[in-house]
Formats: C-alpha cells, structure tokens, sequence
C-alpha cells in the first residue's frame, strides 16, 4: 500500500463537514485501514462508494482496487475530489459522480464499499441490494443489527426480512463515535453484505415486501389480526378469505417470530387467494 492521505489533512484542505447536512466523516485511520479488507473476498474490479466526503476512504479503495466509481452529492467537495485526485482521474482509475446516489444513473460496478451517510442509508441499501453486489457499508449500530437480526429478536423486523431475503447480512465491526469527525450521537457498525439467491420462492416481490411491511406494523398482534387488521396497507381485498387459508399453527404466531421463507409462504398463499378471487 501506498502512503495514504491524512483524513485531518483532507479535512482541512477541503473545509469543515456540516452535521446538519448529514456528513461524518472517518478520520481514524486504524479503521479507514481496515474497511477494504473486509471486502477482500469481493471482485474489486470497480467498487462504488457512496458519500465520498473528503476522499479518506476513497484513497485507501484506490490502493484495493482496480477502479472507483465516488458518488457525492455535496458541489463542494465532490469539486474538491476532482482535484484532489486529478492524477487518479487522469490515469482511468477513478470517476467522480456529483449527485445524490437515490438519483445519479450508477456503473456497473462489482462490489461497494461505503460509508453511507446515515439519513438516507435505508433507502440508499435498497437501492443497491436488488442489484445482486456484494458491499461493505457503514450504518449506525442500531440499523446494523436491525439488518442482520434473527427471527424472534428483538431487533428482527422488515428491515432484517428484506435485506436477508436479498443477501447474507454480518456485522463485522462496530466502530465508536469518536473514529468519525464530526462525532455523530451514536455507534457505528460495517456490515458485509454478500448476495444470495434466497432458498425460497416468491410469487411477486414488490407484494412480498408490501406484506412484510404491512404486518410488522402489527408486530405485537398475532399473524391472524395482522393480516386481517393491514389489508389497507398489503392490498389485500378479502384478508379474512386470505386468515381462512393459513394453517392455525401460523396464525397464531407473531410476525416477528416468522422467518423470512416464512413470510414468502404466508404471501405465496395471499397471492394465491387474491388470485383465485380475481383480486
């Protein structure tokens, strides 16, 4: 590896980050170290990263990869990429995105390596996970082991169904509130996310995740007056037909007890009713 850059140093070069505009950036360098490594198994051929910020970590992906692809929406310091890496951009191996990723029409990349920021995190993780790309991402604590939580935890909910119906999801390090600058008000975790066919079948995707979200707003009811009691939500037209299909053993369980082919049964059979009733 070659000499990295000071993230202090970048910081300083580029200007003060805006909390308020959501922007942390990581300035220790232990950590910045390690964060390619962890994807160490992935194709680094192009990995994207996502809120490039100052480019710390931008200058280590250069070193484990082929080539990146930075996507910033802030103007100022996606000018001050630009020219902070002019020689990286010059040589091919590194393209500036300036724009926000929920926007911006993305590469063909083959792994993402990211530290996210953390407003738009959740919708900028499913963006990418329909993708089929393995990533390493930086999430705050709590959204990190929302993502990998197993049924019956307290944490497992539709986050931890929808992204593990896409991937294997492992938090891999947790990373204190003083690694970043400004601190934010809570930990951070990297999380490896590597994709995978799930090991069941879903009748329509775009209804299975409407299903999972409708019934874990009921998370506290059982399976039974979930469906029935979100059906306005799922788009469900006879929830009580849908309950009359469901084994008892099912019914009277909580959502957060059914694990992720679970709930693809539960919507397979929903789908199955609403299909037969020409809902």
């Amino acid at each position: 590896m070659t000499d990295s850059r000071d993230p202090d140093a970048l910081i300083r070069r580029a200007g003060r980050p805006d909390p308020s505009f959501d922007q942390h950036f990581l300035v220790d360098d232990r950590v910045l170290d390690r964060i390619p490594t962890f994807a160490e198994s992935f194709d680094r051929s192009h990995v994207l990263e996502v809120g490039a910020g100052t480019g710390a970590l931008t200058d280590r992906l250069l070193d484990a990869a082929d080539r990146v692809t930075a996507v910033e929406r802030d103007e100022g310091y996606a000018a001050f990429l630009r020219e902070e890496f002019a020689d990286e951009i010059a040589a091919g191996d590194l393209e500036i995105v300036e724009g926000d990723v929920l926007d911006v029409d993305l590469p063909d990349f083959t792994c993402s390596v990211s530290n996210l920021p953390y407003g738009v995190s959740s919708e900028t993780t499913f963006r990418l996970l329909p993708l089929g790309k393995p990533m390493v991402l930086m999430y705050q604590l709590e959204f990190a082991e929302r993502m990998a939580a197993e049924a019956g935890t307290s944490e497992y909910g539709r986050l931890s169904v929808a992204a593990q119906h896409y991937a294997d999801v492992e938090v891999v390090e947790t990373v204190p509130r003083e690694a970043f600058d400004p601190q934010p008000r809570v930990q951070s975790a990297l999380v490896r996310v590597t994709p995978r066919e799930p090991d069941y079948e879903v009748g329509d995707e775009a209804f299975f995740l409407d299903f999972v979200k409708a019934l874990f707003t009921q998370r506290r009811k059982t399976v039974r007056n979930a469906i029935r009691n979100t059906a306005h939500i799922s788009g469900l037209s006879d929830a009580d037909a849908v309950v009359a299909a469901v084994d008892e053993d099912v019914l009277r369980q909580r959502p957060g007890n059914l694990d992720p082919s679970a709930f693809a049964a539960l919507a397979n059979v929903a789908l199955g009713v609403e299909g037969g009733d020409g809902g």
